[in-house]
């Protein structure tokens, strides 16, 4: 695909992150992303019949249980730590407190390690809840680690090279 950046050398696959109304194709490539959860809340509902039921006259109890609310976990992005500022200025806007027009809906895209995608998830209502940079040593030989965690409202699975 012309255009990525050569950033894999043992990975398997990357992510990419696009933001709508962005002027950079794409925004971020990340090496790992924890926290693709979805959990639904259950609630159980108790109702009587008018059943009888074993040695009682009238009463059978039901049991049922229907969908609750659902929750979405916080998603965690990493990478090494770049020269871009894309990332820091969305952090940085929340920060002065726009946070009402810093959400953000967009795209996470998983490609494989030749450059195709391999699975894209749609995200609506994003805002940057965290933002880190591991710690660092002069005479360290780890790369800096640039970390970014995100909250959504809306995350989805939709088919590849789709929106």
């Amino acid at each position: 695909m012309a255009g990525f950046p050569e950033i894999l050398t043992t990975s398997r696959f990357y992510v990419g992150l696009f933001l709508n109304g962005s002027q950079e194709p794409v925004d971020a490539f990340f090496q790992e992303c924890k926290g693709f959860k979805y959990t639904q809340e259950v609630i159980d509902v108790y109702e009587v019949s008018p059943q009888p039921w074993r040695k009682a006259q009238m009463g059978r109890i039901l049991n049922t249980k229907v969908p609750g609310n659902v929750k979405l976990s916080n998603l965690t992005l990493v990478r090494s730590l770049t020269t871009s500022q894309t990332l820091w200025r969305w952090v940085s806007a929340l920060q002065e407190g726009e946070w009402a027009k810093q959400r953000r809906n967009g795209a996470l895209v998983i490609y494989t390690q030749e450059a195709r995608e391999g699975a894209r998830f749609v995200f609506e209502g994003a805002w940057p809840t965290g933002y880190r940079i591991s710690d660092v040593k002069a005479a360290g030989k780890d790369i800096a680690i640039e970390e970014l965690q995100l909250v959504c409202e809306v995350f989805e699975r939709v088919a590849p090279g789709g929106s």
